[in-house]
């Protein structure tokens, strides 16, 4: 893609974060804008850096550390928020920032064991799935209290908070029932674990954006609408 057409993209998508904040009463500061970068080649996310977006997004766990190495002369943070194996979380553990689909306490386990003691804590957000599909990753919400105070016990992990993809929803309306649910999950494990962090809301994407802000995301993770349609 056109580097112009990405910086056109990345500017209306912060329009669009900004505006919606506005009608919410929200301060558009609380809302990171993750970029969503999987497929996308090591140009774009430049192009992307270059007109000031830092935090990019990343599924893929080779091609994740392919781009790492084409874009190491640059300050990016990165988030990985694809499903992660057992077998691949020393990648994880030594390379990223964030890592936004822990569902199992074996994961963590092995990521807070891998993390390197001379780099921060790696931020942690648990996967929930809010609509109990049976083909969908994430930790049900009846367990979630319980995976949530093992992962704070974990010492080289800061678990930061909650992040879902819910099942497409046809309205606005009904787009906001699961992010409410996640806002309100989140609540809950706040007074269940009062020494965490627990300032993250990792929801929405490029289609439920605005549903997700006016619950409460704080990151907001968009690709389409900033790198276009994938091939």
């Amino acid at each position: 893609m056109r580097k112009e057409t990405i910086v056109e993209n990345l500017n209306r998508v912060r329009e669009r974060i900004v505006t919606t904040c506005a009608a919410c009463g929200r301060d558009p500061g609380a809302v990171s804008l993750l970029a969503v970068s999987k497929t996308r080649p090591a140009e774009d996310l430049r192009a992307a850096y270059v007109a000031g977006q830092r935090h990019f997004g990343e599924n893929y766990l080779q091609e994740a550390q392919e781009k790492r190495q084409q874009l190491a002369d640059l300050d990016i943070c990165w988030h990985f928020i694809g499903p992660l194996q057992s077998n691949k979380t020393r990648a994880v553990a030594e390379g990223f920032h964030w890592l936004h689909t822990v569902d199992r306490l074996k994961i963590a386990r092995r990521l807070s064991a891998q993390r390197p003691p001379e780099m921060p804590p790696l931020n942690i957000c648990l996967q929930v799935n809010v609509d109990a599909e049976e083909s969908k990753s994430g930790v049900s919400v009846q367990a979630l209290p319980a995976l949530a105070a093992a992962v704070a016990e974990l010492p080289n992990l800061r678990l930061r908070g909650l992040m879902a993809i819910p099942a497409p929803r046809e309205s606005a309306a009904r787009q906001r029932e699961p992010f409410a649910q996640l806002a309100q999950l989140l609540r809950q494990l706040r007074n269940q674990l009062p020494g965490q962090p627990l300032d993250t809301l990792s929801m929405g994407m490029s289609g439920d954006m605005e549903a997700a802000i006016a619950c409460g995301a704080t990151i907001v993770r968009i690709g389409t609408d900033i790198f276009g349609a994938r091939n």
